[in-house]
């Protein structure tokens, strides 16, 4: 099967997780320099609006935890990068895969983007309630908008969710490695839809989701990704 984009893209999930503490700048050049296409991450907003990096979204131990959303950016440990510090680390040269567990924060990531030079059109927006992103396609008609769920959650049957997605503007599905088959890659693509898969941690899982022609990857071990995206474009 051949995928829409080609080459296609090597998120490093949360940057290169695997070597480095997650979500860091660190992690985030790391990933870079070993050769990924894209970064992954999780987007929360604080107190002050600013977009920010983190999974969990929560900081403290078991009696004082405190939502990222209560804090100020200047109260946040530094570890924590915003959205523009990575711009400004990184550069804006690769795709760009956002998780937005807090949905209030497309607005922001947009503007923020904007306003560094980041190109929209490789800036993937991503959540599982696929009627809350669409919302999202006002915001920029060059965005990247991304449905993020599994194959059980698709109670209308895949066919009807891709016409949904073309309907609405939505650019692709994101699902777990293990939901992708060569058939379902041909339906979305069938409907001009990318087909993502997530959680692709090993060479056999690497190589059989680019076979079934998905459009990009998304690992935790950037070394392995990319020797399996060298493999498959020989």
């Amino acid at each position: 099967m051949d995928p829409l984009i080609r080459p296609p893209i090597g998120f490093a999930h949360r940057g290169a997780r695997a070597h480095a503490p997650e979500n860091t700048l660190e992690a985030f050049r790391l990933a870079l320099k070993l050769g990924a296409t894209g970064l992954e991450s999780d987007v929360w907003v604080t107190a002050d609006g600013i977009p920010v990096l983190d999974h969990d979204g929560v900081l403290g131990g078991l009696l004082r935890r405190r939502p990222i959303g209560s804090l100020a950016r200047a109260d946040l440990p530094p570890h924590i990068p915003a959205l523009a510090e990575l711009y400004d680390e990184c550069g804006v040269d690769y795709h760009l895969s956002l998780d937005l567990k807090d949905a209030a924060a497309a607005a922001a990531v947009v503007a923020v983007s904007r306003e560094a030079g980041f190109a929209l059109d490789r800036l993937w927006l991503c959540h599982p309630d696929w009627q809350r992103v669409a919302e999202w396609r006002a915001l920029s008609d060059d965005v990247r908008l991304v449905d993020s769920t599994r194959i059980r959650k698709i109670k209308e049957g895949p066919e009807r969710r891709a016409a949904t997605l073309a309907d609405k503007g939505i650019d692709a599905l994101n699902m777990h490695a293990t939901d992708w088959t060569g058939g379902l890659t041909t339906l979305l693509h069938r409907f001009d839809r990318y087909a993502f898969g997530w959680d692709a941690q090993y060479p056999r899982v690497l190589a059989s989701l680019l076979h079934m022609g998905v459009d990009a990857v998304y690992s935790d071990h950037v070394d392995v990704m990319m020797e399996a995206l060298a493999n498959f474009e020989r």
